[in-house]
């Protein structure tokens, strides 16, 4: 048996908003929960709340994942919204199978190759231009269909009480406002939702957001078609090819190339899950156009043949999968995911990681079926793109024993920046995850109705065919690494689901130095550079949300202690 290394420490919906009073103190959310019938964990405690009223009231799991995700789009409207995309991985307990659903946003049919060359990164975010077609509604319309019990709107009751009677601002989003609020003020719509009198709201005031509550309800009545051809797409569609840049503002915000016809075109899709064996269990994830579940699979697959697993083997299987990750992977034919995932192409990788640090970029590997003992890598390295680090995640767990691992998005905080006049609803900016290029051969390349590369790491972990964890973060290109890091700490070292979520982070992903947080440089720094580790730091690294099934019925949903303002975890009934 390999040897472990483990490191020093380790309006059917009762009311979800009381009435506040002028200025209140944020509500206290809990990060740990146990208990039985059910489960949820979220980075917020409106969408805890919905997703709990859901399944207490007789609702499955995919119907308080959608309940929970059509909160986020309120309370959390920089990281996710209806005008964004994302990933479902879902086990179905009465089929006993994993499926997954690609609600990725699209680029419109006019978008070519070369359609961001030379434009300045962040000059591409806040535009037009950025913004891909939505998936989100179509991902929650055939989640439903397909999955639940409730109708679209049902499965918004709740957020449409939340956007209508508001939230409390707390630290986490009155610093994302202002962080924002140089771009926000160019743009009218978006300054006269978000910027009130001039300003970022302030902590303990109360954020309404009456538009999105009207648009939502509208959503409702009408369907996802309101949407994908009807005259809710028509608005965005007009946003997009003339967004509302406020008088006087020098910003040059590119107009976008979407048509009404691109949004009349998009399908959600149902995909096959990736799998690997890995300690004797099965970890499920999402196929491409997200690298997530190709990228942590192959980590996984690389620590699994190496002698010993502690955090230098974690940080070298990470920076050889990015390489493979860089060179193969996209929204383009023929990605070799099977060899990607294979033992054989594993332990080739794995044969590389030695005493000492890897030097980055390190070349990919050849997945081609034709293993040797100890293959040098003959590829060119791919930089690793820039992404935004903002998402969502959020699992749910019924009675059932159903299980939804999803992740939701509109990609970097505060999308691109600009409103639908209105509606309430911040645009994504999706499409800055293609590679800007010239960058011949790679897979990322933008192109007409492709579907840009995603680091969402959705995963669910399986024993003896029953599932037993479910995790995942956003964070980026992070949020491999965050969820790799997970699992090695739970499955290698040892620790609790909790203990394993509030662990320090560190981010190796190809790259010339390793980011860490603070507290991992304090503890490990000095021990992994003596391994040729070379660091900087990443104050935050992911917000993730787990839960683990410990038996008997028993759940244990986990959240965030203090990333991102901390997390919620709320179980059905914490006893029998």
């Amino acid at each position: 048996m390999r040897r472990a290394i483990i490191p020093a420490a380790a309006a059917l919906f009762v009311s979800l908003v009381p009435a506040p009073a002028a200025l209140a103190r944020p509500p206290v959310k809990v990060p740990v929960a146990e208990g039985y019938g059910g489960a949820v964990a979220t980075v917020d405690l409106d969408a805890s709340k919905a997703a709990i009223s859901v399944l207490r009231r007789g609702g499955n799991a995919m119907d308080a994942a959608v309940a929970a995700g059509a909160v986020l789009g309120v309370t959390e409207p920089y990281s996710s919204g209806l005008a964004g995309g994302g990933f479902m991985v879902y086990y179905d307990a009465r089929q006993r199978k994993v499926f997954t659903i690609d609600g990725r946003e699209t680029a419109p049919r006019a978008m070519t190759s070369t359609s961001l060359e030379g434009i300045p990164f962040d000059e591409g975010v806040t535009s037009g231009l950025s913004a891909g077609v939505p998936g989100t509604v179509a991902t929650w319309d055939l989640a439903l269909r397909r999955f639940g019990t409730m109708s679209l709107g049902q499965a918004l009751q709740p957020a449409i009480e939340v956007a209508s009677k508001g939230f409390v601002v707390d630290q986490t989003f009155y610093d994302q406002t202002a962080a924002n609020a140089a771009r926000f003020k160019d743009i009218s719509s978006t300054a006269k939702l978000y910027l009130p009198n001039g300003a970022p709201p302030p902590v303990g005031s109360v954020f309404r957001n009456p538009e999105l509550a009207d648009t939502y309800r509208e959503l409702g009545r009408r369907g996802p078609g309101w949407l994908y051809g009807g005259q809710l797409g028509k608005e965005i569609v007009a946003t997009v090819k003339n967004p509302p840049v406020t008088p006087g503002s020098t910003r040059n915000v590119r107009p976008g190339l979407m048509e009404l016809s691109d949004l009349r075109a998009y399908r959600a899709l149902l995909r096959e899950p990736t799998k690997i064996s890995y300690n004797g269990m099965d970890v499920y994830g999402m196929a491409p156009p997200s690298s997530g579940g190709s990228t942590v699979g192959e980590a996984l697959n690389i620590l699994e043949a190496l002698p010993r697993v502690g955090l230098h083997e974690y940080l070298e299987a990470s920076r050889l999968a990015f390489a493979d990750r860089g060179k193969y992977v996209g929204d383009i034919p023929g990605v070799p995911l099977e060899e990607l995932l294979s033992d054989g192409f594993a332990k080739e990788r794995a044969c590389l990681v030695g005493d000492t640090a890897l030097t980055s970029p390190v070349a990919p590997g050849s997945p081609d079926g034709s293993y040797e003992p100890c293959a040098e890598p003959t590829g060119t390295a791919t930089p690793v793109a820039q992404e935004g680090p903002e998402t969502t995640h959020l699992v749910v767990a019924d009675r059932w024993g159903n299980v939804i691992a999803y992740n939701l998005t509109i990609e970097s905080t505060g999308g691109n920046g600009i409103v639908v006049p209105g509606r309430g609803v911040l645009l994504n900016n999706e499409l800055t995850d293609f590679t800007f290029g010239p960058a011949p051969g790679d897979p990322n390349l933008p192109g007409p109705g492709k579907r840009p590369r995603s680091s969402m790491a959705p995963t669910l972990v399986f024993d003896g065919g029953r599932p037993v964890l479910a995790a995942g973060s956003p964070g980026g290109s992070t949020i491999i690494t965050t969820v790799l890091q997970i699992l090695v700490n739970r499955y290698e070292f040892g620790m609790s689901l909790p203990e394993a979520l509030a662990a320090p982070r560190a981010t190796q992903r190809n790259t010339a130095q390793t980011q860490a947080e603070q507290a991992f440089l304090d503890k490990y720094r000095a021990e992994l550079e003596a391994k040729g580790h070379s660091f900087a730091l990443n104050p935050e690294i992911g917000a993730a949300t787990a839960l683990e099934f410990l038996g008997r019925s028993r759940i244990q949903a986990v959240a965030e202690p203090t990333r991102r303002g901390g997390g919620s975890a709320m179980v059905v009934s914490p006893g029998r």
